[in-house]
């Protein structure tokens, strides 16, 4: 029998997670990571009224996850934006609302991810909340029995090795990966697989520095205070205006600033690479992707930068076949011993 093995990353813009494996498909899906909490376990909203969401018990309280929270009466959406994330009950109502949407009793083996420059200050503590009985509401119950927490980008070179066909030939490379997400800007140089610890890091200058920093400006220019920060998201990257006081709202005139946030964390990080002209792989991912290309492409003005497809997946997608080797090898091998004592 196959071990089952599956990969959530819990990031502070969005929750990813590996809802299935078809061959070599890796179905993937993701919700915001957003966790309204209530007293009860019954979801407050009329019996009319179907949404995907569930309610996930964490300590006293019940959260509800998922898709659809965004329609939750509450308005306020508190973000978790500091480096106790992976301990707050918003954090493991996220992950147990993955493991939820699984649809599997077990997980032999858990891969759930850490920013860079948290991977040694919390990977041991975080395998261990990983381990055991989650309750996910409704009486359902999960267990996973393994984790491994692993840095979000070595996720990413993973996935671009695999989908570039390069398995065989990067253990003898040296790759940068970088990966623009919510809260935070990581980046992560390797030697193979292998991290270099002291040329990796990561930094708080994020997709949601970006959207505060334009909400500040719109706010400044319409004379009233302006936080939808989802309509600036997809405004930056669809194009598209915004409405707002039922007209379109020409946001050109701040990309400047936008633009900023990235050249201020791509030059952060290129202060730590102390030989980039031995770099052979440059893999931008994450979903802030769409918005730091143009920083890092002018930092590295003659290396060719690599992208990969669905950016926003692409850790997940490699915790998943880091994942599935380690359970291949090191857990088959542990599971073999120990169907040969019993007999």
């Amino acid at each position: 029998m196959d071990l089952i093995v599956r990969a959530v990353d819990v990031g502070s813009g969005n929750t990813k997670f590996v809802n299935g494996v078809v061959g070599s498909e890796i179905r993937c899906t993701s919700f915001p990571s957003i966790a309204y909490p209530s007293s009860g376990e019954a979801p407050a909203w009329p019996a009319t009224e179907r949404r995907k969401t569930v309610c996930i018990p964490v300590g006293p309280l019940y959260y509800e996850v998922g898709p659809d929270v965004g329609l939750a009466a509450d308005t306020f959406r508190a973000k978790q934006l500091h480096d106790e994330y992976t301990e707050s009950p918003e954090y493991m109502a996220l992950l147990r609302g993955a493991l939820s949407m699984m649809k599997v009793s077990h997980l032999d083996l858990l891969v759930v991810g850490l920013p860079v420059a948290l991977l040694a200050l919390k990977k041991t503590a975080l395998e261990k909340a990983m381990v055991g009985t989650h309750q996910l509401g409704g009486g359902k119950v999960i267990v996973v029995h393994k984790a491994l927490a692993v840095a979000q980008p070595q996720g990413a070179l993973v996935h671009y090795a695999a989908e570039h066909e390069k398995m065989a030939t990067i253990g003898n490379e040296q790759s940068l990966v970088i990966d623009p997400g919510s809260r935070t800007f990581d980046w992560l140089v390797c030697r193979g697989m292998r991290l270099v610890q002291k040329q990796s890091h990561s930094i708080n200058r994020g997709m949601s520095d970006v959207l505060r920093l334009l909400a500040a400006e719109i706010s400044k220019d319409i004379g009233t205070p302006y936080r939808d920060y989802d309509a600036i998201d997809l405004a930056l990257r669809t194009g598209k205006a915004p409405i707002i006081f039922q007209k379109p709202y020409d946001m050109k005139r701040h990309l400047p600033l936008a633009e900023s946030v990235a050249q201020q964390a791509v030059s952060t990080m290129r202060q730590w690479i102390e030989t980039p002209e031995s770099l052979q792989n440059i893999v931008l991912v994450g979903g802030g992707a769409f918005l730091f290309k143009k920083a890092v492409k002018a930092a590295f003005p003659k290396h060719r930068i690599h992208e990969v497809k669905e950016p926003l997946f692409a850790n997940v997608r490699g915790f998943q076949l880091a994942g599935q080797n380690y359970a291949a090898t090191a857990m088959a091998g542990v599971r073999e011993r120990s169907q040969g004592d019993a007999a």
